[in-house]
């Protein structure tokens, strides 16, 4: 029976940094400056790759001190980063264990942060193994990570369907012989599911 592995964020939790950052700024072009020019996705992509927020936050507050405010709140506000889980995702989930199949996790995600996550959502508790970025130090699409999997819960890649809202991650699955879906919606990823005689 073939296993089933999620990606997290954008797929079962819907994290988006401008849930708290338009609490935060007045303007949205300020928004948009801070999240592309201060707390950007390659910073936020150290935290996911295992970086502590506390070094993090102290050095990017040292560097933009006009912004050290907002810098400290994406650590200690970045539970109103996630509005809440993407709709119809935790269903599927359910679902597929109820048929019987292993579900896995493989997220982009700080161990700091995903305690949060996971006391939020009762849906990771189903999870039959969960491979985190932040715990391993390596991120998708580094093909080890996927590797790593694999690995640790006696995976075949051409046994397993993995499901990602990133292109990047995605592509990279595929060529180490996963099938694959780019996720979009809960009702396409049903759909592709249907299509595969999994649901």
């Amino acid at each position: 029976m073939i296993s089933i592995v999620f990606d997290f964020g954008g797929v079962l939790a819907d994290w988006n940094p401008r849930y708290l950052y338009r609490k935060i700024f007045s303007s949205e072009k300020e928004m948009e400056y801070f999240l592309s020019h201060v707390c950007d996705g390659d910073w936020n992509a150290e935290l996911d790759a295992g970086k502590s927020f506390s070094r993090a936050v102290a050095e990017r507050a040292a560097l933009y001190p006009q912004y050290a405010n907002p810098i400290r709140a994406y650590h200690k506000r970045w539970g109103e980063m996630i509005s809440g889980e993407v709709a119809g995702t935790h269903a599927l989930v359910r679902r597929l264990k109820q048929k019987g199949y292993k579900v896995y996790g493989l997220s982009n995600w700080s161990a700091e942060t995903f305690p949060i996550a996971k006391k939020r959502f009762p849906i990771f508790a189903l999870f039959d193994g969960i491979v985190l970025s932040g715990e391993e130090k390596l991120i998708k699409p580094d093909p080890q990570i996927f590797k790593r999997l694999l690995f640790r819960f006696d995976l075949c890649a051409e046994e397993c369907l993995f499901i990602d809202d990133s292109q990047a991650n995605v592509s990279a699955a595929r060529r180490l012989g996963f099938d694959v879906v780019r996720f979009e919606n809960a009702g396409q990823l049903e759909r592709e599911l249907q299509k595969r005689g999994i649901l």
